[in-house]
């Protein structure tokens, strides 16, 4: 068998993807284990570590999906579908297994039905609290697998210029505000359980929460049909990193100041999504601190990012109260600290016996998305 070879890697990104998973660690540890401002505010605002996941896969994916488009070869569909899958589902179907088949591992926690997972499905008017909750995220990344690259055959099948595609990548971000402020006026404004509202069918929904992916579709684009603009935006990195890094201050303050209220929840997503993406331009910005310097750590943890989310948080709750029996209480820095080491640990196990294994195999039999010549 053909060995994988390591492709090369841009610090940058390998950056942004390692914050996107520590913040999101952090949130829930925060969130379902010590109910504390153990991290200070970075716990507090952490969730937004998924919307930066979001934003990323938005540029891979159509990134992978334009490319393939502009070259002469030609475009498989079902081989780009039969690479996400092996790259998604193996590690999924064994963090799920350990959900259904060893009830000591959920808990007390309600589980939906297995084929809400099974469809991704299961974000679909989520409600908080249930076992393996955070796999919403994933749903909503796997419909967006789903629908991009047809809607991008389509488009082209179609000869319908680029115009086109930015029409509707305007339309999606006016839909979405849209979308939210309709959902909050009637299901969280009125409501006797508005926060319970709130996340069940703005925060988890699909048609609520694609802002970051189609701004990261919208970079893709911008790469591999406009060069010429591209080329221009992204000759000075630490500008966009600056900018960048303010927009992103000035959402994380909006969401911290009333995370739930009706001006963020309208605006603060595409916020998110503008901030992001200036990140992500920097990251891919020839001349930018954010590509040039190596964080130490950053690519490992990149790489078992996918590994660590979907294991870490039920692996943090079933860790606290052990730990608490040694005199380790869940808002002291050392059982923080252990919880967040086991965390990662468990998604290098995760990768290195799943994730890698599959991914070899991918590369042996499914080794681009073109069809075979």
């Amino acid at each position: 068998m053909k060995t994988l070879l390591p492709s090369p890697r841009n610090h940058g990104l390998d950056t942004l993807r390692a914050l996107a998973i520590i913040f999101v660690v952090l949130h829930h540890y925060v969130l379902f284990v010590s109910h504390e401002s153990t991290f200070g505010w970075v716990g507090d605002i952490g969730w937004v570590g998924v919307d930066l996941f979001f934003a990323l896969s938005g540029y891979l994916i159509g990134n992978q999906i334009f490319s393939a488009l502009r070259s002469r070869e030609q475009f498989s569909l079902p081989r780009f579908y039969a690479r996400r899958l092996l790259r998604t589902l193996p590690n999924f179907y064994v963090v799920l297994a350990l959900y259904y088949l060893w009830p000591w591992f959920r808990g007390d926690a309600t589980l939906l039905p297995l084929w809400r997972f099974l469809t991704f499905t299961q974000n679909i008017n989520l409600e908080p609290g249930t076992a393996f909750s955070h796999a919403w995220s994933l749903c909503i990344e796997e419909q967006f697998y789903l629908l991009l690259p047809a809607l991008a055959l389509g488009l082209a099948a179609m000869r319908r210029s680029l115009r086109w595609g930015w029409t509707l990548i305007a339309l999606a971000f006016i839909a979405g505000m849209v979308i939210r402020y309709a959902l909050w006026t009637e299901l969280v404004e009125a409501s006797t359980r508005p926060q319970f509202n709130y996340f069940k069918y703005i925060y988890y929904s699909t048609f609520c929460r694609f802002d970051e992916l189609v701004a990261g579709v919208a970079l893709a684009l911008l790469r591999n049909f406009h060069p010429r603009q591209w080329r221009s935006l992204t000759s000075n990195g630490n500008a966009l990193l600056a900018g960048g890094v303010a927009v992103c201050a000035i959402a994380f303050w909006l969401f911290l100041d009333d995370r739930r209220a009706l001006p963020v929840t309208v605006v603060g997503f595409p916020m998110l999504a503008l901030g992001f993406s200036l990140l992500i331009l920097a990251a891919l910005s020839r001349r930018s601190l954010l590509r040039s310097v190596k964080v130490p750590g950053a690519a490992s943890v990149a790489l078992w990012s996918y590994a660590i989310y979907l294991g870490h948080k039920q692996l943090c709750i079933l860790l606290a109260e052990p730990l608490s029996g040694l005199g380790y209480p869940p808002d002291s820095a050392t059982a923080a600290c252990i919880a967040m080491a086991a965390s990662v640990f468990a998604g290098w196990l995760l990768y290195t016996c799943v994730e890698r294994p599959f991914m070899q195999l991918r590369q042996r039999y499914v080794p681009g998305n073109f069809k075979p010549r």
